[in-house]
Formats: structure tokens, C-alpha cells, sequence
């Protein structure tokens, strides 16, 4: 297991291996989730911008896939 200590001020540093291990740098972000007594951390990954039907989801029926499709 690895461990670090949490500062006065409620800040801690993540340890290398585990920053290695989810490839995180300097201005990534990282998600907790909570599940029971624990706490796992992720990565945030982007989310892909090239789908145009992403942002607008009203736009994201079968039909209107078909329709755009070939633009």
C-alpha cells in the first residue's frame, strides 16, 4: 500500500508510483468516488469534441445520425 500524510490544511501530495500509474501531471484533473470507508481516485479524461451530437443531444436520434452522416 502506499500512503501519504494530509497537511493542516487538508492538502496532500499523491505519491509518484500513483501518479505514474494514472498518468496524471501538473494541471490534470482527478475525480474521487466514494464507496463505503474508501475513495477512488481517477483520471478526468476529455471528452471527444469531434461528435457533433455531444453538446446537443436533441439532435441524437437515429435519423438525425443518418441525415448528417456523410456531411
Amino acid at each position: 500500500m502506499i500512503a501519504s500524510k494530509i497537511a493542516h490544511n487538508g492538502r496532500t501530495t499523491i505519491p509518484r508510483p500513483v501518479r505514474a500509474a494514472l498518468r496524471v501531471r501538473a494541471g490534470d484533473e482527478i475525480a474521487y468516488a466514494i464507496e463505503g470507508d474508501r475513495a477512488i481516485l481517477t483520471k478526468v479524461t476529455a471528452t471527444p469534441a469531434a461528435d457533433p451530437f455531444a453538446t446537443f443531444d436533441e439532435w441524437a436520434s437515429d435519423n438525425d445520425r443518418a441525415a448528417f452522416a456523410k456531411l
